[in-house]
């Protein structure tokens, strides 16, 4: 019954591509990632490898995310960590401190 739910949902989920950068691997990340929640969940984030596999077990330990199959969770982690890496924030860089408010008030 779960690989009749999870082909279902790959089909699903690759017709409706959401928000995801096209890669190796995002088939993975819509299957197993959409079932529970959107897709802007996913894209919001920013991580290295680590980060996501972090995720992937924090959910599997406390959210009921079923065991993902080994070749599927390197892919979806390859995926993850080079198209939503930790440089990759989409916003201008934080600011120096000495430009915050407040940084020269002492002076």
């Amino acid at each position: 019954m779960r690989s009749v739910l999870f082909i279902f949902v790959l089909i699903t989920a690759s017709a409706s591509a959401g928000d995801l950068k096209p890669g190796d691997g995002d088939v993975y990340v819509r299957a197993h990632c959409s079932a529970c929640h959107s897709l802007a969940l996913v894209t919001s984030q920013r991580g290295d490898r680590t980060f996501w596999l972090k995720t992937i077990r924090w959910m599997q330990k406390t959210q009921n995310l079923w065991p993902i199959p080994e070749e599927q969770e390197k892919l979806i982690l390859d995926y993850l960590a080079s198209h939503y890496d930790d440089d990759d924030r989409g916003r201008r860089p934080h600011l120096n401190a000495e430009l915050l408010p407040g940084a020269n008030a002492g002076q």
